[in-house]
């Protein structure tokens, strides 16, 4: 329509809405003018050309003014906006009947209006097409009693030949078609390696360890030195053989056990009757960063051809009623401009028992029947088409593998601890990685993310029951995967570790406090896997991965006490005089001798332990090429930086797990948050409060050490120094300005930075358009329940989702009327939660509330909700 016509419509509408006031001069006093804008207002906000919604807001008011309810006291704005939606439905009859438990109305906003005009039929729930038919299965919970042995059931038929039979093929039998050594073999003779590669050189460290005290273990204070020395050095060679066997894999190019070799065989198309879920478990996470990921994944799968064999599933667990509703429009606008109705999916669950686990049980009992695989993201990951089109067609090769894992790269932070977080990972991690897989071939492990899975053995295996007992270290399982990954091998399925497929992303913490939010909550999952070490039937793989976990937290508290210890030592010996005579007869004294040089020896050992695996990995990189990182000056640039910035982490992580180990043991529990997915700099006073004691406590270590033992205080300064600045360096390294200075030098470069790949480009390309969608919004509609109250298109959305109108007991209904009257008294951004969760939960209210504001005469209220006109 052009401006002329809709100037005369407008003027045409003006006239009748005139004439109506002037045939009723009595009915002045009830305010037409603004009833007559408010519908205006309304139809507008619908989306609704402005010359219609002139003729329709005057008709409204023509016809309001004619109604005999005037006697019994009605108002303008409800009158008019009553025969307002009379109207509209008159001239835009719904398409479909409305589905029971929902207004006529609202379901015109919804078809109509929020959809414009798409293909979205009402279910008969009263549910848009937000999920698909169900088809249940059942997902029993397992068993977990505490007894070493084999599994007595198995999933293909119950003879334990069965699982181990499936257990032992090696998929090199499955597509090349010759005879090959069985993996379970190999893997064992490679363990018992790595046992004897880790035992013999921490016995041997031991006992010079034993030569370089200077009473060589005589008391029970040097022994336990010893003791704890040696479980240490235990610990990091693990790491470093692991490296080490990494190294060499990748050095060959060839590993005839990697699960990815499905390109030596042919490679058939998916099956067209194959279904792969694409879930994403979240709760409460920023809603622009999921949908642009999830958006840039489903672009890479257009782009492959293979997009039908896919379908997605966002499952919500988000508490705040504000982010519901962000939710469900990104949801709303993701369809529509894909037109991917019939293959995204959401859905919000009203009941939230055993958080993530908890939620992705609920969807394979709902809808396990319908789909043969689901690939399990994390609400920042993000895969490539061809990644996920490559694990289907693994899983399809390999009908013995229970779960294929990703090794995620990290991504997109930009504070100095993250780029360095995430340079690490990217250089060290390959390595780490294939060696990692070295060992365990198909006794892999689950990391609850980036990875895909086989619905049927999950659902028949995966139940998990809550452990006996309270939190922390009872109640429901928190670390899942782990368990979920011990118990799929337990009933004879293949776990591999994907190391060299490219293609699959995540995001990090971005400051050193984030990370150990994070760690706290893994830690008290970890802890709890203590107690299943035991567990009936799980492979001894499963339960050395079980103590491992445990061990990542555990061995920070051995170190703090390996410190405790030796300061005790230099302490004992500085203020005690030494014996020269024992209580035995003897014809020569016995002189306490240190042994400085074995003490330097020692150091470095264990230094090359530790540093000797970085410096192998970037060889690597100079072999491959080094331009993805910045060529190779800042390459060699980066590492030391890298070295020396994990020393002095290293140190504070220790403290904090220290702290987290022994308040999970004294039996406080921590709640399980979502981490904050984007970049967060520490303040000043966050900082002082969280390492501030630690800083004090490090200072009199410090004084205390110079003071006695100078010698030794200069061994343990490193450490000291670390703690004393942790405030500040807690505070710099999450500075943003810092971190892109850096990177605008050339520090700590990945690939997935100077060459990002298409799915990154996505996502980028994709939040910054969520983002500045949403800077255009009013500033009092860009909370999501204040939209969900006001706006027409979000509110009917959100009625509809929440299907039919439940029953209540009376003095429930009371109260949350009450919680309503309260919402309106205080306004959308100083309502309670618990007042907003009432409305916003309840179909009936929902619809209330709506109208209620949209009734609303005084300004102030109004303009608090965002009510134009």
């Amino acid at each position: 329509m052009s401006e002329e016509q809709t100037a005369r419509a407008r003027q045409s509408g003006a006239r009748s809405f005139s004439d109506a006031i002037e045939s009723s001069p009595e009915r002045l006093l009830h305010d037409w003018k603004h009833a007559h804008k408010r519908c205006v207002a309304y139809l507008t906000m619908l989306g609704m050309a402005a010359a219609e919604a002139e003729s329709i807001a005057a008709a409204a008011v023509q016809a309001a003014i004619t109604r005999e309810s005037w006697e019994s006291g009605g108002d303008a704005f409800s009158e008019a906006l009553r025969a307002m939606r009379e109207i509209v439905l008159e001239r835009h009859p719904l398409s479909t009947p409305a589905p029971d438990g929902v207004d006529a109305f609202t379901a015109w906003r919804l078809q109509t209006a929020a959809c414009a005009g798409d293909d979205v039929a009402l279910e008969p729930q009263g549910l848009p097409r937000a999920t698909p038919p169900l088809a249940k299965r059942w997902m029993p919970l397992a068993k977990l009693e505490r007894r070493f042995s084999r599994p007595r059931t198995e999933p293909a038929d119950d003879s334990i030949a069965g699982a181990r039979a499936r257990r032992s093929v090696s998929h090199d039998e499955v597509y090349e078609g010759r005879r090959q050594l069985p993996w379970t073999r190999v893997a064992r003779r490679r363990r018992s390696q790595l046992g004897l590669l880790v035992l013999i050189p921490s016995v041997i460290a031991s006992f010079f360890m034993i030569d370089v005290l200077p009473q060589k273990g005589a008391d029970w204070v040097e022994m336990a030195i010893v003791l704890s020395f040696g479980a240490l050095f235990g610990w990091i060679s693990i790491g470093f053989w692991t490296a080490l066997l990494g190294f060499i894999v990748l050095l060959r190019g060839r590993d005839r056990f990697a699960i990815t070799r499905i390109d030596d065989g042919p490679v058939t198309p998916i099956d067209p009757s194959v279904r792969t879920a694409i879930v994403m478990p979240i709760a409460s996470e920023p809603v622009e960063r999921i949908f642009a990921g999830l958006r840039a994944i489903y672009q890479s799968l257009e782009r492959t051809g293979q997009l039908e064999r896919f379908e997605f599933f966002v499952l919500s667990d988000s508490a705040d009623p504000s982010i519901w509703v962000d939710e469900q429009e990104a949801w709303l606008a993701w369809c529509r401009e894909t037109g991917g109705w019939d293959r995204i999916f959401y859905r919000r669950r009203n009941i939230k028992l055993k958080r993530k686990n908890g939620n992705v049980g609920d969807f394979c009992r709902r809808w396990g029947g319908r789909y043969r695989y689901m690939i399990m993201l994390d609400a920042d990951s993000v895969m490539s088409g061809e990644t996920l089109v490559r694990l289907t067609q693994m899983m399809e090769k390999n009908p013995k593998v229970g779960m294929i894992q990703t090794v995620p790269t990290a991504i997109h932070r930009r504070s100095i601890f993250g780029r360095v977080q995430q340079f690490a990972a990217r250089v060290y991690g390959p390595m780490f990685t294939a060696g990692l897989h070295y060992w365990q071939l198909g006794d892999g492990q689950y990391w609850g993310h980036n990875t895909i899975i086989r619905v049927e053995p999950f659902l028949d295996h995966c139940g998990l029951p809550p452990l006996p007992g309270k939190p922390p270290l009872g109640g429901d399982i928190l670390s899942h995967d782990f368990v979920e990954a011990a118990l799929m091998g337990r009933a004879g399925w293949q776990l591999w570790l994907a190391y060299d497929l490219p293609g699959s992303y995540e995001e990090t913490p971005s400051s050193l406090l984030e990370e150990m939010k994070r760690d706290r909550r893994w830690c008290q999952g970890n802890l709890q896997h203590v107690r299943l070490l035991f567990t009936e039937g799980l492979f001894g793989a499963h339960r050395a991965l079980f103590l491992n976990g445990a061990l990542s937290y555990m061995t920070a508290l051995l170190w703090f006490g390996f410190l405790v210890l030796c300061t005790t030592e230099a302490v004992q010996i500085a203020l005690r005089p030494p014996q020269y005579f024992s209580d035995q007869p003897s014809l020569f004294p016995q002189w306490p001798v240190w042994r400085p040089a074995l003490g330097y020896a020692l150091l470095a050992v264990t230094g090359a332990v530790l540093f000797l695996p970085k410096v192998l990995s970037v060889v690597l990189v100079m072999l491959r090429g080094a331009e993805p990182y910045g060529g190779v000056i800042r390459v060699i640039l980066s590492v030391p930086l890298e070295i020396l910035l994990s020393s002095l982490f290293a140190p504070i992580r220790m403290v904090f797990h220290t702290r987290f180990v022994l308040t999970n043991l004294m039996g406080r529990t921590v709640g399980w948050k979502s981490q904050p997915r984007e970049d967060a700099e520490t303040t000043w006073r966050e900082a002082f409060q969280h390492h501030g004691m630690d800083t004090i406590l490090a200072s009199m270590w410090a004084a205390l050490l110079y003071w006695l033992s100078p010698g030794y205080f200069f061994w343990v300064l490193p450490v000291v120094a670390a703690l004393v600045l942790s405030v500040p360096i807690s505070v710099m390294v999450s500075k943003i300005g810092l971190g892109d200075s850096v990177r605008r030098i050339g520090l700590f470069l990945i690939p997935e930075e100077t060459q990002p790949p298409q799915e990154l480009v996505d996502l980028a390309s994709n939040l910054e358009r969520a983002t500045a969608s949403v800077q255009t919004r009013p500033p009092a509609l860009r909370d999501g329940f204040a939209r969900a109250v006001t706006h027409p298109c979000t509110n009917a959305l959100h009625r509809v989702l929440l299907g039919r109108p439940r029953k209540l007991h009376p003095r429930i209904r009371e109260r949350r009327l009450e919680l309503m009257n309260e919402i309106f008294g205080r306004g959308p951004q100083e309502a309670s939660l618990a007042a907003r969760k009432a409305v916003m939960a309840d179909p009936d209210l929902t619809e209330a509330a709506h109208w209620r504001i949209w009734r609303e005469t005084d300004p102030e209220i109004s303009r608090r909700w965002g009510v134009p006109g």
